[in-house]
Protein backbone atom coordinates (compact mmCIF):
# COMPACT_ATOMS: atom_id res chain seq x y z
CA UNK A 1 0.00 0.00 0.00
CA UNK A 2 2.55 2.58 1.22
CA UNK A 3 4.69 1.10 -1.62
CA UNK A 4 2.28 2.54 -4.32
CA UNK A 5 2.39 5.89 -2.73
CA UNK A 6 6.32 6.01 -2.24
CA UNK A 7 6.66 4.72 -6.12
CA UNK A 8 4.81 7.76 -6.97
CA UNK A 9 6.43 10.47 -5.05
CA UNK A 10 9.62 9.48 -5.75
CA UNK A 11 8.84 10.96 -8.91
CA UNK A 12 9.54 14.23 -7.22
CA UNK A 13 11.59 13.44 -4.10
CA UNK A 14 14.29 10.96 -4.97
CA UNK A 15 14.41 10.07 -1.36
CA UNK A 16 11.47 7.75 -1.54
CA UNK A 17 13.80 5.30 -4.07
CA UNK A 18 14.72 3.35 -0.71
CA UNK A 19 11.55 2.18 -0.33
CA UNK A 20 11.74 -0.02 -3.89
CA UNK A 21 14.28 -2.09 -1.75
CA UNK A 22 13.39 -4.89 -0.35
CA UNK A 23 15.99 -4.94 2.74
CA UNK A 24 14.22 -1.38 4.30
CA UNK A 25 11.24 -2.66 3.54
CA UNK A 26 11.41 -5.79 5.67
CA UNK A 27 12.97 -3.42 8.58
CA UNK A 28 10.02 -1.43 8.66
CA UNK A 29 8.37 -4.69 8.38
CA UNK A 30 9.72 -5.75 11.69
CA UNK A 31 9.26 -2.58 13.45
CA UNK A 32 5.59 -1.96 12.27
CA UNK A 33 4.28 -5.10 13.98
CA UNK A 34 6.53 -5.30 16.75
CA UNK A 35 5.65 -1.85 17.63
CA UNK A 36 1.10 -2.06 16.75
CA UNK A 37 2.19 -5.61 19.57
CA UNK A 38 4.24 -3.64 22.01
CA UNK A 39 1.56 -0.44 21.86
CA UNK A 40 -1.70 -2.63 21.88
CA UNK A 41 -0.55 -5.88 23.95
CA UNK A 42 -1.43 -3.98 27.06
CA UNK A 43 -4.70 -2.80 26.00
CA UNK A 44 -5.43 -6.28 24.41
CA UNK A 45 -4.76 -8.17 27.55
CA UNK A 46 -6.91 -5.58 30.04
CA UNK A 47 -9.77 -6.89 27.83
CA UNK A 48 -9.42 -10.33 27.79
CA UNK A 49 -9.07 -10.11 31.56
CA UNK A 50 -11.83 -7.85 31.55
CA UNK A 51 -14.32 -10.03 29.78
CA UNK A 52 -12.84 -13.49 31.52
CA UNK A 53 -11.72 -15.21 28.32
CA UNK A 54 -8.87 -17.37 30.00
CA UNK A 55 -6.94 -20.55 29.19
CA UNK A 56 -8.91 -23.60 30.62
CA UNK A 57 -6.16 -26.17 32.47
CA UNK A 58 -6.18 -29.64 31.99
CA UNK A 59 -6.09 -31.53 35.57
CA UNK A 60 -4.01 -34.88 33.85
CA UNK A 61 -1.15 -32.51 32.63
CA UNK A 62 1.83 -31.17 35.10
CA UNK A 63 0.35 -29.88 38.08
CA UNK A 64 2.77 -26.48 37.75
CA UNK A 65 0.65 -25.70 34.83
CA UNK A 66 -2.71 -25.54 37.20
CA UNK A 67 -1.85 -21.84 38.69
CA UNK A 68 -1.92 -21.15 34.65
CA UNK A 69 -6.01 -21.45 34.85
CA UNK A 70 -7.45 -17.84 33.59
CA UNK A 71 -4.40 -16.70 31.70
CA UNK A 72 -5.93 -14.80 28.93
CA UNK A 73 -6.08 -16.59 25.58
CA UNK A 74 -6.60 -15.59 22.18
CA UNK A 75 -3.64 -13.12 21.95
CA UNK A 76 -2.52 -14.57 18.82
CA UNK A 77 -5.65 -12.73 17.22
CA UNK A 78 -2.86 -9.55 18.13
CA UNK A 79 -0.31 -11.31 15.74
CA UNK A 80 -2.13 -11.76 13.26
CA UNK A 81 -3.78 -8.48 13.22
CA UNK A 82 0.17 -6.83 13.19
CA UNK A 83 1.01 -8.98 10.74
CA UNK A 84 -1.62 -8.05 8.09
CA UNK A 85 -1.34 -4.51 8.67
CA UNK A 86 2.35 -4.65 8.73
CA UNK A 87 2.63 -6.38 5.07
CA UNK A 88 0.05 -4.17 3.46
CA UNK A 89 1.68 -1.19 4.54
CA UNK A 90 5.18 -2.13 2.86
CA UNK A 91 4.08 -5.38 0.76
CA UNK A 92 4.12 -5.30 -2.92
CA UNK A 93 -0.18 -5.75 -3.09
CA UNK A 94 0.23 -6.24 -6.90
CA UNK A 95 2.36 -9.89 -5.51
CA UNK A 96 0.28 -13.25 -5.66
CA UNK A 97 2.78 -14.59 -3.09
CA UNK A 98 2.22 -11.98 -0.91
CA UNK A 99 -1.96 -12.95 -1.34
CA UNK A 100 -1.35 -16.47 -0.80
CA UNK A 101 0.35 -16.28 2.07
CA UNK A 102 -1.76 -13.80 3.50
CA UNK A 103 -4.94 -15.61 2.60
CA UNK A 104 -3.89 -18.86 4.32
CA UNK A 105 -2.69 -16.80 7.42
CA UNK A 106 -6.27 -15.44 7.65
CA UNK A 107 -8.02 -18.59 7.26
CA UNK A 108 -5.85 -21.09 9.93
CA UNK A 109 -6.51 -18.07 12.14
CA UNK A 110 -10.11 -18.07 11.49
CA UNK A 111 -10.53 -21.59 11.67
CA UNK A 112 -8.20 -21.58 15.23
CA UNK A 113 -10.46 -18.56 16.43
CA UNK A 114 -13.91 -20.37 16.17
CA UNK A 115 -11.87 -23.02 18.06
CA UNK A 116 -10.93 -21.05 21.09
CA UNK A 117 -14.51 -18.97 21.14
CA UNK A 118 -16.06 -22.52 21.08
CA UNK A 119 -13.73 -23.72 24.24
CA UNK A 120 -13.27 -20.17 26.06
CA UNK A 121 -16.50 -18.19 25.40
CA UNK A 122 -18.81 -20.85 24.58
CA UNK A 123 -17.37 -23.07 27.43
CA UNK A 124 -17.38 -26.19 25.50
CA UNK A 125 -14.59 -28.08 26.19
CA UNK A 126 -14.47 -30.13 22.73
CA UNK A 127 -14.11 -26.90 21.18
CA UNK A 128 -14.54 -27.24 17.47
CA UNK A 129 -14.54 -30.86 16.71
CA UNK A 130 -11.80 -32.52 15.18
CA UNK A 131 -13.32 -33.45 12.05
CA UNK A 132 -14.71 -29.99 11.76
CA UNK A 133 -11.30 -28.32 12.50
CA UNK A 134 -9.73 -31.07 9.92
CA UNK A 135 -12.03 -30.47 6.90
CA UNK A 136 -11.65 -26.63 7.15
CA UNK A 137 -7.81 -26.80 7.61
CA UNK A 138 -7.83 -29.64 4.33
CA UNK A 139 -10.29 -27.27 2.31
CA UNK A 140 -7.70 -24.23 3.07
CA UNK A 141 -4.74 -26.48 2.22
CA UNK A 142 -6.32 -27.74 -0.79
CA UNK A 143 -7.11 -24.55 -2.80
CA UNK A 144 -3.97 -23.26 -1.52
CA UNK A 145 -2.04 -25.85 -3.30
CA UNK A 146 -4.33 -26.34 -6.38
CA UNK A 147 -4.04 -22.25 -6.81
CA UNK A 148 -0.42 -22.49 -6.86
CA UNK A 149 0.11 -25.62 -9.31
CA UNK A 150 -2.24 -23.81 -11.99
CA UNK A 151 -0.19 -20.22 -10.88
CA UNK A 152 3.15 -22.27 -11.93
CA UNK A 153 5.21 -20.09 -14.74
CA UNK A 154 8.41 -22.26 -14.42
CA UNK A 155 8.97 -26.08 -14.26
CA UNK A 156 11.14 -25.08 -11.38
CA UNK A 157 8.31 -24.21 -8.95
CA UNK A 158 6.77 -27.35 -8.99
CA UNK A 159 9.75 -29.37 -8.58
CA UNK A 160 11.29 -31.17 -5.07
CA UNK A 161 14.93 -29.57 -4.14
CA UNK A 162 16.97 -31.69 -2.12
CA UNK A 163 19.64 -29.77 0.38
CA UNK A 164 23.09 -31.12 -0.52
CA UNK A 165 22.53 -32.19 -4.33
CA UNK A 166 23.03 -29.10 -6.79
CA UNK A 167 22.10 -30.65 -9.67
CA UNK A 168 18.97 -32.58 -8.55
CA UNK A 169 15.60 -32.06 -8.88
CA UNK A 170 12.29 -34.50 -8.69
CA UNK A 171 9.45 -33.21 -10.91
CA UNK A 172 6.51 -33.85 -9.09
CA UNK A 173 3.64 -32.83 -11.21
CA UNK A 174 0.31 -33.38 -9.59
CA UNK A 175 2.03 -34.81 -6.58
CA UNK A 176 3.16 -30.98 -5.84
CA UNK A 177 -0.54 -30.78 -4.98
CA UNK A 178 -0.21 -33.58 -1.74
CA UNK A 179 3.14 -32.48 -0.91
CA UNK A 180 2.08 -28.52 -0.27
CA UNK A 181 -1.31 -29.47 1.21
CA UNK A 182 0.80 -31.76 3.60
CA UNK A 183 3.44 -29.45 4.28
CA UNK A 184 0.75 -26.77 5.09
CA UNK A 185 -1.94 -28.85 7.52
CA UNK A 186 1.23 -30.42 8.93
CA UNK A 187 2.84 -27.31 9.96
CA UNK A 188 0.18 -25.85 11.32
CA UNK A 189 -1.23 -28.72 13.49
CA UNK A 190 2.79 -29.00 14.71
CA UNK A 191 2.88 -25.80 15.79
CA UNK A 192 -0.52 -26.39 17.48
CA UNK A 193 1.21 -29.00 19.60
CA UNK A 194 4.01 -27.50 20.12
CA UNK A 195 2.08 -23.77 21.79
CA UNK A 196 2.46 -25.90 25.54
CA UNK A 197 4.20 -23.61 27.31
CA UNK A 198 5.20 -19.94 28.16
CA UNK A 199 6.86 -18.71 24.48
CA UNK A 200 7.66 -22.50 23.35
CA UNK A 201 6.15 -21.82 19.88
CA UNK A 202 6.27 -18.24 19.13
CA UNK A 203 10.33 -18.22 19.45
CA UNK A 204 10.86 -21.26 17.42
CA UNK A 205 8.04 -19.64 15.08
CA UNK A 206 10.27 -16.18 14.66
CA UNK A 207 13.80 -18.02 14.48
CA UNK A 208 12.13 -20.19 11.11
CA UNK A 209 10.03 -17.22 9.86
CA UNK A 210 12.96 -14.68 9.75
CA UNK A 211 15.17 -17.94 8.17
CA UNK A 212 12.91 -18.68 5.59
CA UNK A 213 12.74 -14.81 4.79
CA UNK A 214 16.48 -14.72 4.39
CA UNK A 215 15.61 -17.91 1.76
CA UNK A 216 12.88 -15.78 0.37
CA UNK A 217 14.82 -13.09 -0.38
CA UNK A 218 17.71 -15.29 -2.31
CA UNK A 219 15.40 -17.47 -4.07
CA UNK A 220 13.55 -13.92 -5.51
CA UNK A 221 17.25 -12.94 -6.22
CA UNK A 222 18.37 -14.07 -9.83
CA UNK A 223 22.00 -13.63 -9.18
CA UNK A 224 21.99 -14.26 -5.12
CA UNK A 225 20.11 -17.35 -6.59
CA UNK A 226 22.25 -18.53 -9.32
CA UNK A 227 25.27 -18.08 -6.94
CA UNK A 228 24.06 -20.02 -3.89
CA UNK A 229 22.65 -23.09 -7.18
CA UNK A 230 18.72 -22.74 -5.20
CA UNK A 231 15.63 -22.76 -7.61
CA UNK A 232 15.55 -18.52 -8.95
CA UNK A 233 11.49 -18.21 -8.65
CA UNK A 234 10.24 -14.67 -9.37
CA UNK A 235 8.16 -12.71 -7.11
CA UNK A 236 9.53 -14.98 -4.32
CA UNK A 237 11.44 -11.74 -2.65
CA UNK A 238 8.28 -10.15 -1.41
CA UNK A 239 7.74 -13.02 0.76
CA UNK A 240 10.66 -11.15 2.83
CA UNK A 241 7.64 -8.95 4.05
CA UNK A 242 5.62 -11.25 5.52
CA UNK A 243 8.29 -13.01 7.15
CA UNK A 244 9.59 -9.89 8.88
CA UNK A 245 6.17 -9.13 10.27
CA UNK A 246 6.03 -12.46 11.21
CA UNK A 247 9.51 -12.01 13.57
CA UNK A 248 8.49 -8.37 14.38
CA UNK A 249 4.89 -9.36 15.80
CA UNK A 250 6.39 -12.72 17.50
CA UNK A 251 9.21 -11.06 19.39
CA UNK A 252 6.32 -7.93 20.48
CA UNK A 253 3.87 -11.18 21.79
CA UNK A 254 6.74 -12.77 23.26
CA UNK A 255 7.18 -9.55 25.14
CA UNK A 256 3.61 -10.76 26.77
CA UNK A 257 4.16 -14.56 26.57
CA UNK A 258 7.55 -15.21 27.72
CA UNK A 259 7.63 -16.83 31.37
CA UNK A 260 5.33 -16.40 33.20
CA UNK A 261 3.06 -15.81 30.71
CA UNK A 262 0.50 -12.68 31.07
CA UNK A 263 -1.28 -13.95 27.63
CA UNK A 264 -1.56 -17.09 25.46
CA UNK A 265 -1.83 -16.75 21.40
CA UNK A 266 -4.36 -19.53 21.70
CA UNK A 267 -5.24 -21.94 18.42
CA UNK A 268 -6.12 -18.40 16.30
CA UNK A 269 -1.83 -17.97 16.32
CA UNK A 270 -0.64 -20.92 16.54
CA UNK A 271 -2.61 -22.80 13.36
CA UNK A 272 -1.99 -19.57 11.21
CA UNK A 273 1.77 -19.49 12.27
CA UNK A 274 2.17 -22.74 11.53
CA UNK A 275 0.66 -23.05 8.18
CA UNK A 276 2.21 -19.70 7.17
CA UNK A 277 5.20 -20.79 7.87
CA UNK A 278 4.71 -23.85 5.71
CA UNK A 279 3.35 -21.85 2.97
CA UNK A 280 6.08 -19.69 2.72
CA UNK A 281 8.46 -23.13 2.46
CA UNK A 282 6.02 -24.58 -0.18
CA UNK A 283 6.37 -21.58 -2.33
CA UNK A 284 10.08 -20.69 -2.18
CA UNK A 285 10.71 -24.81 -3.11
CA UNK A 286 12.62 -25.33 0.64
CA UNK A 287 10.06 -28.01 2.11
CA UNK A 288 13.26 -30.07 3.45
CA UNK A 289 14.71 -27.08 4.22
CA UNK A 290 11.67 -26.23 6.38
CA UNK A 291 11.77 -29.44 7.91
CA UNK A 292 14.99 -29.46 9.24
CA UNK A 293 14.81 -25.88 10.83
CA UNK A 294 11.46 -26.44 12.57
CA UNK A 295 12.88 -29.85 14.47
CA UNK A 296 11.34 -29.08 16.97
CA UNK A 297 7.62 -28.85 15.93
CA UNK A 298 8.52 -32.32 13.97
CA UNK A 299 9.85 -33.29 17.46
CA UNK A 300 6.36 -32.71 19.35
CA UNK A 301 4.45 -34.03 16.39
CA UNK A 302 6.43 -37.15 16.45
CA UNK A 303 5.64 -37.34 20.09
CA UNK A 304 2.43 -37.52 20.10
CA UNK A 305 1.87 -40.10 16.70
CA UNK A 306 4.38 -42.27 19.03
CA UNK A 307 2.72 -42.14 21.90
CA UNK A 308 -1.05 -42.28 20.14
CA UNK A 309 0.32 -45.40 18.50
CA UNK A 310 2.14 -47.33 20.88
CA UNK A 311 -0.76 -46.70 23.52
CA UNK A 312 -3.57 -48.16 21.01
CA UNK A 313 -0.96 -51.48 20.29
CA UNK A 314 0.25 -52.17 23.13
CA UNK A 315 -1.66 -50.69 25.82
CA UNK A 316 2.09 -48.87 26.71
CA UNK A 317 3.46 -45.15 27.08
CA UNK A 318 6.60 -44.32 25.57
CA UNK A 319 6.80 -40.45 27.38
CA UNK A 320 5.02 -39.58 30.60
CA UNK A 321 2.85 -37.54 28.11
CA UNK A 322 3.07 -36.08 25.12
CA UNK A 323 3.99 -33.78 23.45
CA UNK A 324 7.27 -34.12 24.27
CA UNK A 325 7.59 -30.71 25.96
CA UNK A 326 5.21 -32.07 29.18
CA UNK A 327 7.68 -35.18 29.19
CA UNK A 328 10.53 -33.30 30.57
CA UNK A 329 8.68 -30.95 32.86
CA UNK A 330 7.41 -34.95 34.35
CA UNK A 331 10.82 -35.56 34.45
CA UNK A 332 11.46 -32.56 36.90
CA UNK A 333 12.46 -30.00 34.66
CA UNK A 334 11.48 -26.57 35.55
CA UNK A 335 9.43 -25.00 32.84
CA UNK A 336 11.76 -22.48 32.04
CA UNK A 337 14.79 -24.89 31.52
CA UNK A 338 12.62 -26.99 28.68
CA UNK A 339 11.62 -23.60 26.85
CA UNK A 340 14.93 -22.18 26.85
CA UNK A 341 16.80 -25.72 25.67
CA UNK A 342 14.22 -26.18 22.73
CA UNK A 343 15.29 -22.42 21.55
CA UNK A 344 18.43 -23.67 21.71
CA UNK A 345 17.97 -26.80 19.55
CA UNK A 346 15.99 -24.48 17.12
CA UNK A 347 18.82 -21.84 16.71
CA UNK A 348 21.01 -24.84 15.66
CA UNK A 349 18.29 -26.38 13.57
CA UNK A 350 17.85 -22.58 11.97
CA UNK A 351 21.42 -22.39 11.34
CA UNK A 352 22.19 -25.56 10.00
CA UNK A 353 19.31 -25.17 7.25
CA UNK A 354 20.52 -21.73 6.38
CA UNK A 355 23.82 -23.94 6.08
CA UNK A 356 22.76 -26.21 3.63
CA UNK A 357 22.22 -23.02 0.88
CA UNK A 358 25.75 -23.14 0.77
CA UNK A 359 26.62 -26.61 0.91
CA UNK A 360 25.48 -28.10 -2.18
Amino acid sequence: MLLWLADFLSQYISAFQVFKYLTFRGILGVLTSLSICLIFGPYMIKRLNYHQIGQTIRTDGPESHLSKSGTPTMGGALILVAIIISTLFWGDLSNKYVWVVLFVTIVFGGVGWVDDYRKVIEKNSAGLPARWKYLWQSIAGLGTAIFLYSQAASPVETQLFFPFLKDFAWDLGLFYIVLTYFVIVGSSNAVNLTDGLDGLAIMPSVMVGGALGIIAYITGNAEFSRYLLVPYIAGTGELLIFCCALVGSGLGFLWFNTYPAQVFMGDVGALALGAALGAVAVMTRHEIVFFIMGGVFVMETVSVILQVASFKLTGRRIFRMAPIHHHFELKGWPEPRVIVRFWIITVMLVLFGLATLKLR
